[in-house]
């Protein structure tokens, strides 16, 4: 049947979900009249909800690791490719459609087609999977920020007293944060206790997540003025402060540095899109419930550059500040690692073991005058005919140690601030900005579960104060998993398997409903009723061809690369204190089966429920009338959409 148009200014004033269902497809019901929709007190509020919800801690640890993993420069012009023809249109498509119809996910969807509802509601369960494992590195960060008020950096040096041997094997800040901080076990099958300490830690982080969401919009916009703009303060007093260490010109050249072979390797394309998905947060639902609360004459396309455009050069500060950081610690290891082989060196040649036709042209016998590019020009000439433990001390190989995710954070990061003089004051600015970053995107994603709840079900609306506690309550008590010396396990596999494959699916679902389903022009001709003016006709095929082919691809090698693929996990042997990859056992791939399943359940779910509900009217209509039906056969509603409104919100539903 033809599809209705998406709803004016008008219809939508004081529009509660049961309006909605009257527009999409839900006969006889009588909508309610409660107070209109609340929405933002100014532009700036909504900016810097969706900034703060788009820019997170993946801005900080992910990227620059993809970036340096992946051909630096190269793969940022790739970026900036797919997030052109891909993030930019997508992210416009659900600004507009939940400016339009001013609902969360599941009114969106639901309001464009009865069988889609179910796209909401596994939105609805992704970020509730998200914000269970998100908020325990908000825990870490406390934990962390809790121990920089110390003259000397709990990290800075090996215990005296304890597993010193574990230290020494590997480093203070590994130490610290397996040893002290997790109390990490050697697999995920040994679960282990629950840690004391961060099990409070996750108690205070969902206690002032629960506080900042306790009136919606209108509280949690209030932390947002410091959440959002406090890390971009303290991104730049790291990046003044990085540039000025030495061996900080020599992180951002490798990371910049491009290999424009990388273009050729599938994998790479993979991750760049995956990062440009995750990075605009879509599909979660929190962009459209945030929009919802935009009048509908907002510049929303302009929104979806503005916001792009933030987020990106968002992650090339980011990438800046970390690489200059890891480009000094990263020189400090090589320079000592020159003066240790110097000594070496020196003690062989005192003894005759070096040939003189081989012997260095620099003064070996003062190790720290020696310069780390002649070192490694003698190196390698001779250093493969030198007897002993002499190394190459390439700075490329410090540079690649611990940059990805925690690893960034918790051990190379901090390493390098227990380097730099104050530390304990730049160890505390450091995690209290990913707490900042962390907490704008949880007021996100928990948008993203109450607002399109809260808009289903009338009774959660009457009590939604009620039903924000009740839900941190349960996120905290779920989230108790992940605080087991295990824990961290089940955070990379939450991490790795609940959202990705699930969320590329659900964004799909979404632009093959509004490009095809509903109608690309149709769509376009509502954002020109709401805007004033037609966005460009590109935008059309973007939708319809290129970025849905793109998603397609995307799901299509996440897939074959999480089935195909064994997957495993990075583990911490406490024996050798060193880091593994272990397989996942059966069970824990079970776990990750029914994460996937669970998300994107209501799908199948919605749409059987959307027929056998259109059926059963259909029927008692025909019953009533003494027809068998009242569906033409060419597709085409009887009642023209424009009448809808005037004959009491017919219902009109896709066959």
């Amino acid at each position: 049947m033809e599809k209705q148009p998406l709803p004016t200014e008008d219809d939508m004033t004081g529009t509660t979900e049961s309006e909605v269902n009257g527009h999409a497809g839900e006969e006889g019901e009588q909508a309610s009249e409660p107070p209109g929709r609340v929405g933002w007190n100014s532009k700036i509020e909504y900016f810097l909800a969706q900034v703060g919800f788009s820019v997170g801690l993946g801005n900080v640890w992910r990227f620059p690791y993809l970036c340096h993993q992946n051909g630096g420069g190269a793969f940022l012009l790739l970026y900036v490719l797919l997030m052109l023809v891909v993030g930019i249109p997508l992210l416009f498509l659900e600004l507009a459609a939940g400016q339009a119809i001013r609902q969360g996910s599941i009114g969106v969807w639901k309001y464009i087609s009865p069988r889609l509802a179910g796209i909401g509601y596994s939105s609805c369960v992704v970020c509730f999977f998200v914000a269970l494992y998100y908020n325990v590195i908000l825990a870490w960060s406390l934990f962390y920020l809790g121990n920089s008020f110390q003259q000397s950096l709990p990290w800075s040096q090996c215990p005296e007293q304890g597993n010193v041997t574990e230290c020494e094997k590997s480093s203070p800040t590994s130490y610290f944060w397996y040893r002290k901080a997790l109390d990490i076990t050697d697999s995920i099958s040994d679960t282990g206790s629950f840690n004391p300490y961060i099990t409070c830690c996750l108690l205070v982080a969902w206690t002032i997540v629960c506080l900042g969401m306790f009136k919606g919009i209108k509280t949690s916009v209030k932390v947002m003025y410091f959440s959002s703009i406090f890390p971009y303060l303290v991104l730049f007093c790291f990046l003044v402060r990085g540039l000025l260490l030495d061996g900080a010109v020599d992180g951002i050249s490798y990371m910049f540095y491009p290999k424009l072979e990388i273009w050729g390797d599938v994998q790479v394309w993979r991750q760049a899109a995956t990062q440009v998905f995750f990075a605009l947060g879509l599909g979660f639902g929190s962009i459209i419930a945030y929009s919802s609360y935009n009048p509908r004459n907002n510049n929303c396309h302009r929104d979806a550059f503005t916001v792009s455009a933030i987020n990106f050069l968002t992650s090339v500060l980011a990438t800046l500040v970390v690489f200059a950081v890891l480009g000094f610690r990263a020189k400090g290891k090589v320079v000592e690692c020159v003066v240790s082989n110097m000594r070496e060196l020196s003690e062989q040649i005192h003894n005759g073991h070096v040939d003189v036709n081989r012997m260095p042209s620099f003064d070996y016998s003062a190790p720290s005058s020696v310069h780390l590019e002649d070192y490694r020009a003698w190196f390698k000439q001779h250093g493969n005919n030198i007897t002993g433990n002499l190394t190459d001390c390439d700075l490329e190989k410090e540079m690649q140690k611990g940059v990805e995710g925690t690893g960034l954070a918790f051990i190379a990061f901090t390493e390098a601030m227990s380097l730099l003089p104050g530390s304990p004051f730049w160890s505390a600015l450091f995690f209290l900005m990913l707490l900042n970053l962390g907490l704008s995107t949880m007021f996100g994603t928990m948008e993203g579960i109450l607002a399109p709840l809260t808009d289903r079900f009338k009774t959660l609306a009457n009590n939604k104060t009620k039903f924000t506690i009740f839900s941190c309550i349960i996120g905290f008590l779920i989230g108790l998993l992940f605080t087991q010396r295990c824990g961290s396990y089940f955070v990379t596999m939450f991490d790795d398997y609940s959202a990705t494959l699930p969320l590329i699916i659900v964004v799909v679902f979404e632009t093959f409903s509004v490009s095809w389903l509903y109608g690309a022009d149709r769509f376009l001709d509502d954002i020109e009723a709401m805007l004033g003016w037609r966005p460009s006709i590109i935008y059309k095929y973007l939708w319809k061809y290129i970025s849905l082919l793109a998603m397609l691809g995307l799901l299509g090698a996440t897939g074959i690369r999480m089935f195909i693929t064994r997957p495993t996990y990075m583990a911490w042997n406490q024996e050798k204190a060193t880091e593994e990859h272990l397989p996942y056992p059966g069970w824990a791939l079970a776990v990750m089966a029914l994460l996937i399943i669970f998300a994107m359940m209501p799908v199948p779910v919605a749409l059987i429920h959307a027929v056998l509900q259109e059926r059963t009217k259909r029927t008692s209509r025909d019953a009533e009338t003494g027809q068998y039906s009242i569906v033409s056969t060419d597709d085409k509603c009887e009642t023209p959409m424009t009448e809808l409104d005037q004959r009491n919100r017919t219902s009109a539903s896709f066959t």
